[in-house]
């Protein structure tokens, strides 16, 4: 099964603002050699926040985005074949082990349970990485560093990380930034007027409210830039709003027509 990876060096393009003390605690935790767990709903900062500080550190950045069939081998590496000869391949996790540079598994709870247990041995004071098939075994170096994340909110009985697991990590809560981050992060972002990211900030907390009340998730920082984005191209603002922070909401057309009512006079 392939695996979504990006491997990113720094180069001083990230923008990103801090909503409170992150960046302070992130660098901490780097100098000292601790893994960060990040939690926070969808599309609220979390990968923007790690590509930032893999810039403002100059490290390299191996992102894997995780998903039910995502295998331990999928981290470490495999033994392939190519013109009758067998060769091994470092997984990211593996490449990330031997190079230095920040590993980060996003949304960690979606890969499979077996797939944590390669962590345990990086998450401790060991810092090693048992390589079984080809029988290494590697020592994290001091620029390297584990950082996972999940949405708490997606959470049940069969999706969530073990207590041992957590407890192996330094956790950093984010959730959508305050009102006026938020606007400048929509301003930079897309170029739009300040007055017009105001209003769709302002759509956005009126949504969020409805959240665990009709909808699953709440409107994200993510689904404004887009909105923003469509609006800065041109197209009309009814129509930015439904496309890029109705419909993404829900399937069910009687509960768009509610969410469009609910925000039709700042429209």
């Amino acid at each position: 099964m392939d695996t979504k990876v990006t491997s990113i060096i720094s180069d001083n393009s990230c923008f990103y603002l801090p909503q409170d003390n992150e960046i302070q605690i992130f660098e901490h935790a780097f100098n000292h050699q601790l893994p960060i767990l990040i939690k926070g709903p969808t599309g609220c900062g979390k990968t923007r926040f790690i590509s930032y500080m893999a810039e403002k550190l100059k490290l390299p950045l191996y992102t894997v985005a995780c998903h039910d069939d995502l295998t331990a081998a999928d981290l470490v590496g495999r033994h392939l074949m190519e013109g009758g000869q067998t060769f091994w391949q470092d997984g990211p996790l593996t490449r990330a082990v031997r190079q230095g540079g920040i590993c980060y598994l996003d949304e960690i709870v979606e890969a499979r349970k077996d797939t944590t247990v390669v962590l345990h041995p990086l998450s401790d004071d060991r810092r090693i990485l048992p390589i079984d098939r080809t029988g290494e075994l590697l020592e994290a170096p001091d620029n390297f560093m584990l950082v996972v994340s999940y949405n708490p909110g997606y959470q049940n009985l069969l999706k969530g990380m073990k207590p041992s697991t957590k407890q192996r990590f330094i956790s950093l809560r984010f959730d959508y930034p305050k009102m006026n981050v938020e606007i400048e992060v929509v301003c930079r972002q897309t170029g739009i007027e300040k007055p017009m990211a105001t209003r769709l900030v302002e759509m956005a907390l009126m949504l969020r409210q409805l959240k665990d009340h009709d909808l699953e998730e709440a409107v994200s920082t993510r689904l404004l830039i887009y909105a923003a984005t469509l609006i800065k191209a041109g197209l009309d603002i009814p129509s930015a709003v439904k496309a890029a922070m109705l419909e993404p909401m829900s399937d069910d057309q009687n509960t768009i027509d509610a969410l469009y009512e609910v925000i039709s006079l700042k429209l």
